[in-house]
């Protein structure tokens, strides 16, 4: 989530310019508007004063605010066992109230009124602390978090929108293994998170990544009892047994109940709205889980063939954790390797860089001797991450993210990838090319020099570096080592299958 400036210095300690929001001049401000009501909202008039927000939620924003009720306030103590505001400390109180507040990003005007509702993640973004909100319909009511009904819709302020909701959004603290653990209806399942260990890395809410610290999400495909009580499978011995594995060593990724459980484990966060068709890497990416979605089903390793594949209990999906989402399964969801599918990763798509204060806004640039990233290593006059309009020149399958990063002079540039599935592929590049401006370069992967490339001569169909038959999944490095000097623009790195 991206924040305007003053909304950034004050949520996130970031600093981004302000998109520009049609204001309505004769509109109360959302602070004002929940001001003036008092016999309906005047409890979160108190946490805005007690929190010392009421100035930042003054601004211009845009902003959307879940806003409950007097009556959904008073209801929250009681379900927590305290009289009022004043008992919660002062960290918890800028917690509740950031919890029921989105602000505008890049790639959205921060119009979220309940017309941009899908079933899933509310709005498909972050709100201020960094969570997602879950959104459902029963009936023509809409639900956050499954317990929270908004009551009165788009209500449009001076500086946005405000939603009010029957009940207060409790801040998420519980990773997404002890949700399932605490819920008896997932038992045999969470079982077998805790025999492989599996369950240490998903109650990993935070990682430090280079300089920072940075969020875990993950999403898991869980099981209930219910459906393993179906195939005759009682108890976690039962499945140990269904799996063919030997109950010795379960937390060996060699252990047939261990790639069983594994495969049920995503890393990144999809609600059902931000699923997509393709191929989805499991946590040690050693495989894939695929997703077909259609007018009809979201399809889990579907078989083209039969028709028949696994899908979601709808119902019992979305369920939110502070660091991911757990969807329920209607089938054992077996072990299953789909085909090899196209991959492109942005070279400015990791996580220590992606919490700059100037990523997604201008540019940064770094001088030869410092060692800005953890995955980004140079030699060079300089290394500079921009987000441009020359975007546009750069072509990808997704379109690319609006930034890339460049390397100036004579020098080298090292990416690590991400971890890719074992196989043989197509190594390649998304880079300007067809310009005397730009580099010759010699390419090395895991250490070995494969191609020389001549940026100056144009490649409208991408530049390729190899093919590579890698038989162990991992991580792996790209190094381009500068031969004659210019300006090195590279965007995405892209794998095909052969």
């Amino acid at each position: 989530m991206l924040y305007s400036l003053f909304t950034c210095l004050v949520f996130s300690q970031c600093a981004r310019d302000p998109l520009i929001w049609k204001e309505l001049p004769k509109e109360q401000l959302a602070t004002e508007y929940i001001a003036s009501n008092p016999d309906q909202y005047s409890e979160f008039a108190k946490l805005i004063n007690l929190t010392n927000l009421y100035s930042t939620l003054s601004l211009r924003g845009p902003y959307t605010i879940l806003l409950p009720t007097n009556e959904a306030m008073y209801a929250y103590y009681k379900e927590k066992k305290v009289s009022s505001l004043m008992d919660f400390t002062g960290d918890f109180q800028r917690q509740l109230l950031l919890n029921h507040v989105f602000t505008s990003g890049l790639y959205t005007d921060g119009n979220y009124s309940t017309n941009g509702i899908s079933l899933g993640a509310l709005f498909m973004n972050l709100n201020a602390i960094d969570d997602y909100i879950s959104s459902e319909f029963h009936g023509s009511d809409t639900y956050l978090n499954k317990t929270a009904k908004i009551i009165k819709r788009d209500i449009h302020v001076h500086n946005g929108y405000i939603e009010v909701i029957d009940k207060v959004l409790d801040p998420l603290t519980k990773d997404v293994y002890t949700v399932l653990m605490e819920n008896p209806a997932y038992k045999i399942f969470s079982d077998g998170l805790r025999l492989t260990g599996i369950k240490d890395t998903l109650q990993l809410i935070s990682t430090s990544f280079g300089n920072c610290t940075t969020r875990n999400r993950y999403t898991i495909y869980a099981t209930p009892d219910s459906i393993y009580h179906q195939f005759g499978i009682l108890n976690v011995s039962d499945l140990i047994n269904w799996c063919g594995a030997s109950p010795d060593d379960l937390n060996s990724k060699e252990n047939s109940f261990y790639r069983y459980i594994e495969y049920h484990c995503l890393p990144g966060t999809y609600y059902l709205n931000q699923l997509f068709s393709g191929n989805f890497p499991i946590l040690s990416a050693e495989n894939n889980i695929s997703m077909l979605l259609d007018n009809v089903d979201y399809k889990i390793d579907p078989d083209i063939t039969t028709n028949k594949y696994t899908g979601f209990i709808v119902s019992e999906s979305n369920l939110s954790a502070k660091n991911g989402v757990i969807h329920t399964v209607n089938n054992l969801l077996p072990v299953f390797t789909p085909k090899p599918e196209y991959l492109e990763f942005e070279t400015t798509d990791y996580p220590d860089l992606k919490q700059q204060d100037f990523f997604s806004k201008s540019s940064k640039k770094w001088f030869n001797g410092e060692d800005p990233l953890a995955k980004i290593k140079f030699k060079g006059e300089y290394l500079e991450y921009s987000h441009q309009p020359i975007e546009a020149i750069l072509v990808s399958h997704n379109g690319g993210n609006g930034d890339f990063i460049c390397l100036s002079g004579l020098g080298w540039i090292e990416l690590t990838t991400p971890k890719i599935t074992k196989g043989r592929w197509r190594v390649g590049a998304n880079m300007l090319t067809g310009d005397m401006s730009f580099p010759t370069f010699d390419v090395y992967l895991d250490g070995i020099r494969v191609n020389s490339i001549d940026a100056r001569i144009s490649a409208i169909q991408g530049v390729v570096f190899d093919e590579v038959t890698w038989t162990k999944s991992g991580e792996h490095k790209i190094k381009l080592v500068t031969t004659f000097p210019g300006k090195l623009f590279w965007d995405v790195i892209e794998f095909t299958p052969i």
